[in-house]
């Protein structure tokens, strides 16, 4: 039986190159594949920030391109690295994302995938790209380089965040080839709102053999509003696409064996010895941030302060919680301006509160301990594809509150939702992004904790028993590789 060949081409891959969730879903889905016996490959740019040490058997691979181009090894995973000539030094800036040229960045990396492709004579079952960043592949592969002698069995698009989507005029395209003016029409790749100019998320939408989601309720969700502006595309094509639940790696995630926490404890411990664990993970959190132990209930956030996560549910969470007499700790960087002055003004007007605490630089044990030793986190997400922390909170023991939108809505199920099942209820749900909505869920919680330890420990429960791993979405994506290729 022939070994199914599948090439990632993505901007991310956790935690060599990571910035959100399209990072974790290349790893654990690459990974996951691996495991069922397919033969992965994941095409990246050479970020000059790469940690080197990480990578085995880092060599170059000689060729007829015009670009540097290495092959490595990165937790079992078989990587390309491609060095794209222009534009100059474009993965030396020791950033992945937020510069201004980044559309011609990706759009050069893209198209030097396609061409390493062709010259290195490899032709996957399934080219499989990424978000607006690669979305140029699968419009370069038919108008250019399958005439060429390329061949790909299918080509799969997954869209991790609707909102971005790649618009630029035609003729900053030119360099690289694309340059037909069929291309501009609205049934291919002219953009709905700026008649004249290009929508490389749109390209891929309409060129790709399938297109896929991070949750069956966000493929939904983007049919309407949530298409920014490109439902009529999804729709057309609904027959082709399809929602599939991340999962998450859980060997990384796991509060049993996670070499962050200073106490290691299982889901299949009594309910007492995971309550003691959190204890002392608190305790070892609370060190850390020098701050005085207090057993009072504690609320987190760990997220992106954009506004796509409701930065202003969250700012109130953190207010009402402190009124009721809990404790906060936010975890979030802050990428937008406004939004990174907004808090830090909050955190200067909290600065002599012993009961709150604002980090707003990434650190990686102090989110695995957050996530151990916190009783709630706060996910008032205006909208949200797929979203990772419930998932990665409740493997924890820690209860979701979230608005009920994308993933979140696959994934958390309120305790008090009478038509729910026992077994699934797992967290807190609002279904109107409001502050009235997430005071009720904060409330519901406080009540909860203090007067209902039967309610907690099966919403607990219910946490540590799911399968969280990327088993059924590996198998699910296979399947869907197989349907391509048959």
């Amino acid at each position: 039986m022939k070994i199914m060949y599948i090439v990632h081409l993505t901007t991310e891959l956790a935690p060599l190159a990571k910035v959100g969730g399209l990072g974790d879903v290349v790893s654990g889905l690459s990974k996951g594949l691996i495991e069922g016996g397919v033969r992965v490959e994941v095409i990246l740019p050479f970020y000059d920030h790469l940690d080197r040490s990480q990578l085995e058997n880092l060599k170059v691979e000689k060729g007829e391109w015009l670009f540097k181009v290495y092959s490595a090894q990165y937790q079992g995973i078989s990587l390309i690295l491609i060095e794209p000539e222009k534009p100059a030094k474009s993965l030396k800036r020791g950033v992945i994302y937020g510069e201004e040229d980044d559309l011609l960045r990706f759009s050069y990396f893209t198209n030097a995938a396609m061409h390493y492709l062709l010259k290195a004579g490899k032709h996957p079952d399934v080219l499989h790209v990424h978000d607006w960043l690669t979305s140029l592949a699968p419009p370069l592969y038919h108008e250019i380089y399958k005439s060429m002698g390329l061949k790909i069995g299918g080509i799969v698009i997954t869209i991790h965040n609707m909102k971005y989507q790649g618009i630029c005029t035609p003729e900053e395209l030119s360099p690289i080839g694309l340059h037909r003016k069929h291309l501009l029409k609205q049934d291919k790749m002219e953009d709905h709102s700026e008649p004249g100019k290009l929508n490389l998320l749109k390209g891929g939408l309409i060129y790709s053999d399938f297109i896929t989601t991070v949750s069956p309720t966000y493929a939904i969700e983007i049919q309407k509003e949530e298409g920014f502006g490109l439902q009529s595309v999804l729709i057309k094509r609904k027959d082709k696409l399809v929602g599939i639940l991340n999962g998450i790696d859980t060997s990384y995630w796991n509060p049993e064996t996670d070499p962050f926490l200073v106490q290691n404890y299982s889901p299949n411990d009594e309910l007492q010895e995971i309550e003691e664990g959190k204890i002392k993970n608190r305790k070892a959190l609370y060190a850390k941030l020098k701050l005085d132990y207090d057993p009072a209930m504690l609320f987190t956030s760990i997220s992106r302060l954009a506004k796509q996560k409701g930065p202003e549910m969250i700012k109130f969470g953190i207010e009402y919680v402190l009124a009721k007499g809990g404790q906060f700790i936010l975890l979030g960087v802050a990428p937008e301006p406004e939004l990174k002055n907004e808090f830090y003004t909050l955190a200067e007007e909290y600065r002599d509160n012993p009961h709150v605490h604002f980090h707003f630089l990434f650190d990686e044990r102090l989110a695995h301990l957050t996530y151990a030793a916190a009783d709630c986190i706060l996910i008032p997400s205006l909208f949200e594809p797929c979203g990772l922390t419930q998932m990665i909170a409740l493997r924890y023991g820690t209860i979701p509150i979230v608005h009920k939108v994308g993933g979140l809505s696959d994934t958390v199920f309120d305790i008090d939702h009478t038509e729910i099942p026992n077994e699934k209820r797992n967290g807190y749900t609002f279904d109107c992004p409001s502050n009235d909505s997430l005071r009720w869920s904060i409330d519901r919680a406080f009540e909860d904790h203090k007067n209902h330890p039967e309610k907690w420990h099966l919403m607990q429960k219910n946490g540590f028993h799911k399968d969280w791993s990327w088993k059924k979405p590996a198998a699910e994506y296979l399947s869907l590789y197989q349907k391509i290729n048959r």
